[in-house]
């Protein structure tokens, strides 16, 4: 019995392999987003020199698959049209994907708070109820880490719905009815963030990615989007100005491996917090103004919206999410109107016993969020010490002045961890903290 078992596995072994059918990534699948106006690689698996074909409306592109397997194909750019399409890849077999809009696609990532799904924040069953947006779509990348650039992962595209909004991202989610409201075509949305993870993992380098990059990135890389987001940097709160050549390598590598040098990249500036040892925040703060020195970048201030200091998570996400879409709406879909930014250091004119701070992005003028004088300004003399000083908003500036300083050489705003500063300029978007002292954020223009 034993000896017939074995000359059966042995003739099974030399049997004809089957042929593998033609794959897709999970990201290219039926209820998808295609970012319009772009071109658009499709790719996947078959076996080894097998012919492929794509067919989506008029275009119809074959190629062959390599010596492991691999094929791709890249489609022209297309227009949105507010119809539902469907795409064919066919080989030895055939796969047909419905449901297929064509918007603007959008890959959120970081921390927890990005992380942050609408079910833990506030509001959640308020938003859920309106969650019925069948031009949105969500694509939610589970917590994965590898350590060589992963070929797929286990996600899938879904109409957004009351059903499945609430494990997503709130602020990627805000951040998308935003833009699908005002542009009323189709918004997708890719959520891959990790709770307390650091800058580093999801780094693209030469040398070696990070592991967070190679299992939720690099997995959907190179479906054609507009552009990310970014939330992070509480983990690594007292790096300083280190942060900020991070986050230059970071939005370099995302933007190489996708083959464009101008995607634009926005972040949020991470949130007061009584948790973080003292005088450790402001320096990142500093280091993620600086970063907008980088082409094609922008950062949301939310000093404004912490509700709880003591908790390191904010729990209004719908903000974040929409001042993150401001700067998408101004910088990539040509709104003039759309202020995008609260007030951000400029420079100062020493005025005798009194220091003059000059705002970029002042939009229709500088205010304040409860009408009383501007608050969480300090100054200092010769001798570096800082005291509270006097504020008055005059036209786009602040003057500011302490009693017992009568030769003035630096000022500081909202510089602490628990800052909760009320300047602001009229459309309601907050001064983000700054020292003029050594500045490295730059004039932030």
């Amino acid at each position: 019995m034993v000896r017939v078992l074995v000359s059966l596995c042995v003739a099974l072994c030399f049997l004809p392999s089957a042929h593998a059918e033609v794959k897709l990534p999970n990201v290219i699948a039926s209820h998808m987003v295609l970012q319009r106006d772009r071109p658009l690689p499709i790719w996947g698996w078959a076996d080894p020199g097998e012919e492929v074909t794509v067919t989506f409306e008029a275009q119809k592109i074959s190629t062959k698959a390599d010596d492991k397997g691999a094929w791709k194909v890249t489609l022209q750019p297309v227009k949105a049209d507010g119809k539902s399409h469907t795409m064919t890849i066919a080989g030895k077999n055939k796969i047909v994907l419905d449901d297929i809009l064509i918007g603007e696609v959008w890959l959120g990532s970081g921390q927890s708070n990005m992380q942050w799904s609408i079910n833990q924040s506030q509001k959640s069953k308020e938003y859920t109820a309106a969650a019925d947006r069948p031009n949105v779509r969500l694509f939610n990348v589970p917590l994965v880490q590898n350590k060589a650039p992963a070929k797929d992962v286990n996600a899938k595209w879904a109409a957004c719905s009351p059903k499945n909004v609430g494990g997503f991202s709130a602020v990627l989610y805000h951040f998308g009815v935003k833009l699908q409201t005002e542009l009323d075509i189709p918004v997708g949305l890719i959520n891959a963030s990790w709770g307390g993870s650091r800058i580093e993992p999801w780094l693209v380098e030469e040398k070696k990615s990070g592991g967070m990059y190679n299992g939720m990135i690099a997995p959907v890389q190179p479906f054609a989007l507009r552009g990310f987001t970014w939330y992070q940097g509480e983990s690594n709160v007292g790096e300083g100005m280190k942060y900020r050549d991070k986050m230059e390598t970071l939005i370099n590598g995302w933007r190489r491996v996708w083959g464009s040098a101008e995607l634009p990249f926005y972040h949020v500036q991470i949130a007061p917090w009584s948790g973080y040892k003292a005088d450790l925040l402001p320096p990142l703060w500093e280091a993620q103004v600086a970063s907008l020195k980088i082409p094609g970048t922008g950062m949301v201030v939310c000093t404004d919206l912490v509700d709880n200091i003591k908790d390191i998570h904010p729990g209004n996400k719908k903000p974040y999410g929409e001042r993150l879409a401001l700067w998408a709406l101004a910088k990539d879909y040509g709104k003039k109107d759309v202020i995008y930014s609260g007030p951000l250091y400029k420079g100062i004119k020493v005025e005798g016993d009194k220091i003059r701070v000059n705002f970029a992005h002042v939009g229709g003028g500088l205010a304040t969020r409860d009408g009383k004088a501007p608050s969480e300004f300090e100054i200092a003399g010769k001798d570096g010490k800082f005291i509270a000083a006097e504020a008055t908003i005059d036209g786009t500036s602040v003057v500011v002045r302490g009693a017992s300083v009568t030769e003035p050489t630096q000022v500081r705003f909202g510089w602490r961890n628990t800052a909760n500063p009320n300047l602001m300029n009229k459309e309601g978007l907050p001064a983000s903290p700054f020292r003029s002292l050594n500045w490295q954020g730059g004039s932030a223009e």
